[in-house]
């Protein structure tokens, strides 16, 4: 009876091994899937290797293995990602407008004809900008697509459309990114840009992710911080920032983030890219200004140490514009993703206060709005007027 009931007892459990083990094969075949997909979706983008590695890895800034910021950045404490998820699930923000904002529709003929040789810039939208500066055409971190995310219709929405179409931009002559993040760096409109002939000055290692996307590598240009290149008597500096990169799971601070420094035969400008306050706002100052205009990012900032770190707030900007030495400052990075923790105007509300106590020259266009150096704007605070 023993052995009848042993081998009974053997034949009822085969049944629910072979179970255990089909369903442990399913979920591994399934995490392999996921894992497969998330390293060759095309707008993840590619990975740093060979060459591009070792210059990576030759770098001053990278350590242990990823890029690092100067000073560290503070470890994240458990309290800030509590922080996050009760506010990214529960903050009771205004993120997104509650009315559609109003936009200034660029005539494609305004900008195809010669560019100036003086300075003019016009605000895209988010971190986006057009900027002519002593005869060349040139744009920061140019995201046309619906939405800041790899997959199209998920993820942060565009609160109102770019204030021209894509196909209706002249010939770009230079773009520079200042970090891989889907909000600043955008596969379709670099595919467009590219088949016009730009040229792309990224950071460290971010030229992985053009080389996944088929742009030429004669179109590219990788720089450490404080190196520069120079085209046609025109010097773009790859300067510092406080921040982070990462498009996926597997990639966090595989690729360098920065800021720019346009130095033209007449004009200078500066672009924070997404950046924490910090004393390299003044190193840049030193060195390469004074600037004609800073473009300096205003929003997604949140809550905790770890997070004003890589995004300083709007009081932060102002001072960062006076530390790069610039005599107007044109905010962005705020009103057309929902990406961060605050009302939608705060930002530009607490920057325009602020400039007023330091004196400084902000100006508030509405996207698509064209500010030209040298002379007036008449800024008025249009987001008021959103309800």
């Amino acid at each position: 009876m023993n052995k009848q009931g042993l081998r009974f007892q053997g034949t009822a459990a085969s049944p629910k091994r072979r179970k255990l083990k089909w369903v442990l094969i399913i979920l591994f075949l399934i995490t392999v899937g996921s894992v497969l997909f998330l390293r060759n979706w095309p707008p993840f983008g590619g990975t740093v290797s060979g060459e591009r590695l070792k210059m990576a890895q030759a770098s001053l800034h990278y350590q242990d293995g990823e890029f690092a910021n100067t000073p560290p950045h503070p470890p994240l404490e458990s309290g800030d990602v509590w922080d996050y998820f009760i506010e990214q699930f529960f903050g009771d923000q205004t993120r997104v407008p509650p009315s559609a904002i109003p936009t200034s529709a660029i005539p494609p003929e305004s900008i195809q004809a010669e560019p100036l040789t003086g300075l003019r810039a016009i605000w895209l939208g988010h971190s986006s900008a057009y900027i002519e500066l002593d005869g060349f055409r040139l744009m920061v971190d140019p995201v046309f697509s619906d939405y800041a995310s790899p997959f199209n219709g998920i993820g942060p929405k565009r609160t109102h459309p770019p204030p021209i179409a894509l196909a209706d931009l002249p010939r770009i002559d230079v773009v520079m990114i200042s970090h891989d993040h889907y909000d600043h760096l955008d596969m379709r409109t670099i595919q467009y840009l590219s088949s016009r002939g730009t040229q792309f000055l990224v950071p460290l290692g971010v030229g992985a992710h053009l080389d996944e996307w088929g742009i030429p590598d004669g179109q590219i240009t990788e720089l450490d911080w404080w190196e520069s290149t120079e085209i046609e008597g025109l010097m773009i500096v790859c300067t510092p920032a406080q921040h982070y990169s990462g498009r996926g799971i597997f990639d966090y601070k595989e690729t360098l983030w920065s800021s720019w420094s346009v130095i033209g035969p007449k004009h200078r400008v500066f672009y924070s890219g997404d950046s924490g306050f910090s004393n390299h706002f003044r190193l840049i100052g030193d060195r390469l200004g004074p600037f004609d205009l800073s473009i300096m990012k205003i929003g997604q900032y949140g809550p905790g140490a770890s997070w004003i770190y890589s995004h300083m707030g709007p009081e932060d900007a102002i001072e960062a514009h006076l530390a790069v030495r610039a005599r107007r400052m044109l905010p962005v990075s705020w009103a057309t993703f929902n990406i961060s923790f605050h009302n939608w105007d705060e930002p530009i509300r607490r920057a325009v206060q602020a400039a007023d106590e330091k004196n400084v020259d902000l100006v508030t266009p509405r996207v698509g709005d064209v500010v030209i150096a040298g002379k007036p704007f008449s800024s008025f605070r249009w987001w008021e007027e959103v309800n």
